[in-house]
């Protein structure tokens, strides 16, 4: 979110002028240090972040084409959400700083402080998403009625609450004319609000929208998470061990922990940009005595986390190449496993009472058993893609 203008305009030859009587203009509206940061900042992540979203994107829409899955098609959603972030605000970021006054005129000010915004709620929106999609996957494995429909309303309430959360930066921000400085116009939220107060309700807004929301979300089910794998891994009063993991299956494990680390990613990013912010408005006198590149630092520092995301996407996605003897041993213990799952699968249970049950012969063969113990309901489990 935006922070609020520091004061009014100044007035210009009264407490600000020169010994000609010309209009000297507050730092904020030369380009300073702090512009060039953004500039450079932004430029560099556009690069790093356009590389490894679309490169994400572009192995996402492969896989999904060899195996459809549910949270595939989020991590998809959050590639494109930071796309926005990419190819909408970091230019309008550049451009802007590079300006440094708004350019563009009063209608092009509201739309692209719509989209400057709409990104980061989406990105935080779609984490929440992919939080609660693993917490159902978790906690409630078998609530499986309507769960690609469950997840095809929340990334809709996703988009849609982008869309509402967004909005009132057209209504705020407009174009304004310094009053003495003719020539000077920025794209401001001055003149927009009745009070202080209600400007700050506003901020507050923003902030408990985009990250106090999120991650009091990410928090309780995480937590409830581990909570549930800590109680399941307690056999006769041992700790958490690597093979009490095994009822969640490898896949979901990995899944489990690339989510957590985007998470995690989003709380360090963002973090330290709203604790600036918070002291910004309890104190602004203070406040606006940091150095402009430290402001803007942190903005930018948040930003990484478009370019974050890929990154952590790939560290469990991408694999280097085995040898062929690793491929070869690999295959045939899979078709192995392929052809046990098989046999199981065919496996018939029956549900009548033991004096009732009767073997039952097909075509004279002898009737197929399970093997291992294992139930057809839990193969059918097994094969769910989490």
């Amino acid at each position: 979110m935006e922070m609020p203008e520091k004061d009014p305009w100044p007035l210009a030859c009264i407490t600000n002028c020169s010994e000609l009587g010309e209009s000297i203009l507050d730092n904020d509206m030369r380009f300073n240090d702090g512009h060039l940061l953004s500039i450079i900042g932004n430029s560099i992540l556009m690069v790093f972040s356009a590389i490894g979203n679309i490169t994400v994107l572009v192995l996402i829409l492969r896989r999904r084409r060899k195996a459809p899955s549910r949270i595939n098609v989020m991590l998809m959603h959050l590639a494109i959400a930071d796309l926005l972030v990419t190819f909408l605000m970091m230019p309008l970021e550049i451009g802007w700083s590079a300006t440094v006054s708004w350019k563009a005129g009063d209608i092009m000010c509201r739309i692209m402080t719509f989209f400057r915004m709409f990104g980061l709620y989406l990105s935080s929106f779609i984490l929440v998403c992919i939080t609660m999609d693993r917490y159902y996957a978790v906690i409630k494995p078998l609530s499986l009625t309507g769960v690609d429909r469950r997840g095809k309303v929340m990334l809709s309430a996703a988009w849609f609450g982008s869309t509402i959360c967004s909005s009132p930066q057209m209504i705020v921000f407009h174009v304004e004319i310094h009053p003495n400085v003719t020539w000077y116009e920025q794209c401001i939220t001055y003149n927009s609000f009745p009070s202080y107060e209600h400007e700050l309700a506003y901020l507050i807004f923003g902030m408990m929208a985009m990250y106090a929301f999120p991650l009091i979300i990410f928090i309780y089910c995480y937590g409830a998470i581990l909570m549930e794998i800590f109680r399941r891994s307690k056999v006769g009063g041992d700790l958490i061990r690597r093979s009490s993991l095994g009822f969640l299956g490898k896949a979901k494990i990995r899944t489990l922990k690339m989510t957590i680390i985007i998470v995690m990613v989003f709380f360090i990013c963002w973090t330290p940009y709203y604790v600036m912010s918070i002291w910004y408005w309890c104190d602004r006198e203070t406040a606006s005595k940091v150095d402009p590149k430290i402001q803007k630092g942190l903005f930018l520092f948040a930003c990484t986390n478009s370019c974050m995301n890929p990154i952590v996407y790939g560290m469990f996605n991408i694999r280097p190449r085995h040898s062929r003897e690793q491929v070869t041993d690999f295959t045939s213990r899979q078709r192995s496993s392929i052809r046990r799952t098989d046999a199981n699968v065919k496996c018939v249970v029956s549900w009548k009472k033991p004096r009732e049950r009767s073997p039952s012969y097909r075509n004279g063969q002898e009737p197929i058993q399970c093997s291992n113990g294992i139930s057809k309901f839990e193969i059918m489990h097994k094969s769910i893609d989490y």
